[in-house]
């Protein structure tokens, strides 16, 4: 009789060998066990020990929690069409910063906040912007100055920035308009 927990880590051990692009034999022979072992493992029919478990891990290169994750029961996914994003009206928001929310996911404990963000003709710089979480930042248009706590890049459409964002930070300068980019801020929940 199939054990709920076994099936639940025989299905993650499959999916995570199937996304490695492994065959059975390969990760068998790579975390040394029995191809038939695997099998009945990734079968439900057989509850690995944990010494097998750090072997299958060693194998497909993943920590051993991989195989305890919740994956199957998150199941968000947002679709949002071009151009129709929901504008936010952000509390304290800097005057003439445009926020199109490009989408949302309610569970895990990674709250992601993607938006795209567009400079209205009677927007100025502004760099005391600073709040938890990681920032990623992908330009699209124009070219400005951005100021990263005491530093400052030059930054224009195709750029990238990643940073934590408790340090102050924004456009320093505004050198050719339009300006838009991509916002995604991470943080975790609490």
């Amino acid at each position: 009789m199939r054990s709920p927990s076994a099936a639940r880590i025989g299905a993650q051990v499959r999916t995570l060998r199937i996304a490695a692009d492994m065959s059975g034999g390969a990760l068998a022979q790579g975390s040394g066990i029995s191809s038939s072992m695997l099998s009945r493992i990734e079968r439900g029919l057989v509850s690995p020990s944990v010494e097998t478990l750090e072997r299958l891990a060693q194998g497909l290169h993943v920590p051993m929690s991989r195989f305890f994750s919740d994956q199957a029961r998150r199941t968000d996914f947002c679709h949002v069409r071009a151009g129709c994003g929901v504008l936010v009206d952000r509390i304290g928001a800097v005057a003439d910063y445009r926020y199109e929310l490009l989408g949302h996911l309610l569970s895990g404990n990674l709250f992601v906040e993607p938006y795209l963000v567009t400079l209205l003709p009677g927007a100025n710089p502004y760099v005391t912007f600073q709040h938890p979480g990681l920032k990623f930042l992908y330009f699209l248009s124009g070219d400005v100055s951005y100021r990263y706590g005491a530093k400052v890049v030059e930054v224009r459409a195709g750029d990238s920035l990643l940073f934590e964002a408790t340090a102050l930070h924004g456009i320093d300068a505004i050198h050719s308009r339009p300006v838009s980019y991509l916002s995604v801020v991470f943080t975790l929940r609490e």
